[in-house]
C-alpha cells in the first residue's frame, strides 16, 4: 500500500481543498482526512468527484444487538487504508474523484419524521448530483426505503431492486412499527419490482408474501450454497428477472458471520467474497445501477476486519460502477 503521506502517491498530491488551511501550515503531516479513502484535493470535492457517498448513521429499531449508528464512521475509518488501485479492474478508481457528505443527522425518536427527512434529503442530493452516482452508507436498513422511493420516483422506467440480506424484510410490521428494518422492502414494493439474493431468516409471513407476488423473486442461501464450484446459476436465475434500472440494496448481513459478525442479526451459511463480487461484476456489466446503499455494519470495538471488508465492498463497488461511466 502507497504511502499515504507521499505527495507521488495516487490521489494525495495537490493542494488540500477538504480543509482550507491557513497559509504556510499546508506542508505538514495532517493525517488523512476523515472522509472515503481519505481523499483530498479537487477530486474529493462536490464539484469534481464523479461518485458522491451519503453518510447516514441513523438507528431507531434494531431489533437484537445495535450500533449501526457507528457503521458509516467504520467504514468509513476503514476506507482510508483501502489499496486505491485495483488489479481485478486493472483500475484506479479514485481518480475518478468521491466526494464525502457529512454524515445526515435525522430526527431521533420520531421515525416518520426521520424517514420524511431523509426521503427528502435524498431527492435534493440526487437532484443536485446530476447524473453522477449516489452511494448512501447507513445506519440500518430502514434507511433504505426513502432512499429508494426518492429513486424511483426520478426515473422514468420502474426500478428494479437488487437486495443482498439474509432477511426478506417484508414485515408489515415488527416490533410494533411499520418503519423498521424489518418492514424497509415492504415499504416499498408497490412501486418497484425486488429481487433478494441470499435470505435465509425468512417468517412465514414474508415467504407467503413472496410466494404471491409476481414482482418478488428470491433466490435462497441454500439454493447458492447448492450452486457448488464453477455452477452459478443462481446468478443467471437472478439477472433473468432483474430488468434495468436497478438499484442495489446491500445489507451486510448478507455474508456469513464468519466474514461479518459485525451486524445486529446475524444468520449462518451466508454469502462468501469471490462469488459476491463475481455477481457484482455480472450485475453491473450487464445491468445499469442507477443507485447503491450498504447498510447495517454495527462494528466491534477492536475489530477492524468486518470494517476493512465492507469499506473494501463499497469501493469495488466504485470500481465496477466506473468502468460503465461515460462522460
Amino acid at each position: 500500500m502507497p504511502n499515504r503521506r507521499d505527495p507521488e502517491a495516487a490521489a494525495r498530491a495537490g493542494a488540500r481543498t477538504i480543509h482550507d488551511l491557513p497559509e504556510g501550515l499546508d506542508g505538514l503531516p495532517w493525517e488523512l482526512p476523515r472522509v472515503f479513502l481519505g481523499l483530498d484535493g479537487e477530486g474529493a470535492t462536490p464539484r469534481r468527484a464523479r461518485t458522491w457517498i451519503l453518510p447516514v448513521p441513523y438507528e431507531a429499531t434494531t431489533s437484537w444487538a445495535s450500533g449501526t449508528r457507528d457503521g458509516p464512521r467504520a467504514i468509513i475509518d476503514a476506507s482510508r487504508h483501502v489499496e486505491l488501485f485495483d488489479h481485478q479492474l486493472d483500475h484506479d478508481p479514485s481518480r475518478e474523484g468521491v466526494y464525502t457528505f457529512p454524515a445526515l443527522e435525522l430526527t431521533r425518536g420520531d421515525a416518520a419524521r426521520a424517514v420524511a427527512e431523509l426521503e427528502d434529503a435524498c431527492g435534493r442530493v440526487l437532484d443536485a448530483a446530476a447524473g453522477r452516482r449516489v452511494l448512501m452508507i447507513g445506519g440500518e436498513h430502514a434507511v433504505s426505503a426513502p432512499a429508494i422511493r426518492a429513486h424511483a420516483r426520478r426515473s422514468r422506467e420502474r426500478l428494479s431492486v437488487l437486495q443482498f440480506d439474509a432477511h426478506l424484510d417484508l414485515r408489515e410490521r415488527f416490533d410494533g412499527s411499520a418503519l423498521s428494518h424489518a418492514c424497509a422492502m415492504k415499504r416499498v414494493i408497490g412501486e418497484v419490482d425486488l429481487v433478494t439474493v441470499g435470505a435465509r431468516g425468512i417468517s412465514a409471513e414474508e415467504w407467503r408474501f413472496a410466494q404471491a407476488s409476481e414482482n418478488v423473486h428470491v433466490i435462497t442461501a441454500g439454493e447458492m450454497a447448492d450452486a457448488a464450484g464453477e455452477n452459478h446459476d443462481w446468478m443467471d436465475r437472478a439477472l433473468e428477472v432483474l430488468h434495468d434500472p436497478v438499484y442495489i440494496t446491500f445489507d451486510v448481513d448478507f455474508f456469513d458471520p464468519s466474514l461479518v459478525p459485525s451486524t445486529g442479526t446475524p444468520e449462518p451459511g451466508g454469502g462468501r467474497w469471490h462469488p459476491t463480487m463475481a455477481f457484482l461484476r455480472r450485475v453491473f456489466g450487464e445491468r445499469r445501477v442507477v443507485g447503491i446503499d450498504v447498510v447495517e455494519h454495527a462494528p466491534i470495538p477492536g475489530f477492524t476486519a468486518p470494517d476493512f471488508l465492507v469499506a473494501k465492498l463499497v469501493y469495488r463497488m466504485i470500481g465496477y460502477w466506473s468502468k460503465g461511466w461515460s462522460s
